[in-house]
């Protein structure tokens, strides 16, 4: 009898396909809920009694996962296929960025007899939305992601690895890439298939490889690029029987996670720059980020794939929730200084900046990164009372700008 794969063991790493950006695994998840829907139509015939067939259509992948906030923007940079933005002395990541980046995800399958099983692989995954939930002072501050593609594979037996390998071709047409070390394997379902993906980055252009651009030869295993170019990055994945050099490194580097008492959150009208300690939100109980992008992901005749990816609007929705003992954030929708006599709601700004600052732990000496929701306008303002208990104010709003940043002068 087999043994089960506990979570302790589905190991999950993300390949960012655009660009010179290397794989990692993914830290911190929580949850990875995957839905597959099959996008079967039944079709059925004037004159007889069942169904003809069944319309296949691409399925339809929903990858939602759940993952602790500590304080690292790596994986935001996996999703949108950089090695440097957000990093510190760099330009933020911003919504444009999440257009047409893509990626695989995989989880590597280990059972509790320490028997790998296999390989569970979502290829060409897109972002559909993510939020950052800050639930309590003393809740776990937590990041949400939304995921979509159209194709979900398990790879087993003799595939059940799957690869990634970089090379950098040097000078004098370096165009054969020896993969002997981790010996690709055939696809079962295409006779001849060895490369799942061959990938080349040139002169900061990407661009992905059919067969007519390379050859394999599973003799030599001898990759051969028919163009290549000194410095062009040729980016290979396949499947094989030997495990890749590294499946998934323990991240003791990091904090475990974050309290919402690690962060400083700010609201402001820009004009001056960076907010100040006037700026600063007191009282808060809650606040979550949620972002949600209209894609517009095209498909072509003639092919199941999807051919280009794109956003064609983003929505930005910001909720925060606070104890009411002043009136300091309706001071600043209304743009008046503390004290202002009158805060008539029809008057309230639509340009309104909000940042959330990460720390590592709530003494706030060292920033980690982060988040800045610009051109909110109020869409919801609540407050009441109930019996024994305080007066809460809770505020929402809506703008379609967001940025991520492990540098704070941005």
């Amino acid at each position: 009898m087999s043994s089960l794969i506990h979570s302790s063991y589905y190991r999950p790493r993300i390949f960012p396909l655009k660009n010179d950006v290397s794989d990692a695994e993914i830290d911190r998840v929580q949850s990875i809920d995957p839905t597959i829907t099959m996008n079967r139509d039944k079709v059925e015939e004037v004159g007889r009694d069942g169904v003809v067939g069944y319309l296949k259509k691409s399925p339809t992948i929903g990858y939602r996962m759940v993952q602790l906030e500590y304080g690292n923007i790596e994986f935001w940079q996996k999703l949108v296929n950089t090695a440097t933005k957000g990093a510190s002395g760099q330009d933020a990541i911003t919504q444009n960025d999440f257009k047409n980046a893509y990626f695989d995800i995989c989880a590597y399958l280990t059972d509790d007899d320490g028997t790998f099983k296999g390989t569970i692989y979502y290829p060409s995954l897109r972002t559909s939305g993510f939020s950052l939930n800050l639930g309590s002072p003393q809740d776990r501050i937590e990041r949400n992601f939304d995921l979509v593609g159209e194709s979900a594979i398990i790879w087993q037996g003799d595939n059940k690895y799957f690869i990634y390998h970089r090379h950098e071709a040097g000078s004098g047409g370096d165009n054969e890439i020896d993969l002997s070390a981790k010996a690709p394997a055939v696809d079962p379902d295409e006779a001849g298939k060895y490369m799942q993906r061959v990938i080349r980055v040139s002169s900061g252009v990407t661009t992905e490889l059919t067969t007519s651009d390379y050859s394999y030869s599973n003799s030599t295993k001898i990759l051969t690029i028919n163009s290549i170019t000194a410095g062009d990055v040729i980016k290979v994945y396949y499947t094989s029987a030997t495990a890749p050099d590294t499946i998934f490194s323990n991240n003791d580097s990091d904090v475990a996670t974050m309290l919402g008492d690690s962060v400083s959150i700010y609201m402001y009208i820009p004009g001056s720059g960076k907010p100040s300690s006037s700026d600063y939100l007191y009282k808060l109980q809650s606040a979550t980020i949620d972002v949600a992008f209209d894609r517009e992901d095209v498909r072509e005749l003639g092919n199941k794939n999807v051919v280009a990816r794109g956003i064609r609007s983003t929505d930005v929705t910001v909720r925060v929730g606070q104890i009411l003992e002043d009136f300091t954030i309706q001071e600043i929708l209304r743009g008046e200084a503390s004290g202002y006599g009158k805060i008539d709601v029809e008057k309230l700004s639509d340009e309104i900046t909000l940042i959330v600052q990460f720390f590592s732990d709530n003494t706030k000496d060292t920033f980690k990164y982060e988040v800045k929701c610009t051109n909110l306008t109020p869409s919801e303002i609540r407050g009441g009372a109930a019996v024994n208990d305080y007066v809460r104010k809770d505020n929402s709003f809506i703008g379609e700008s967001i940025s991520i940043s492990a540098d704070s002068t941005l």
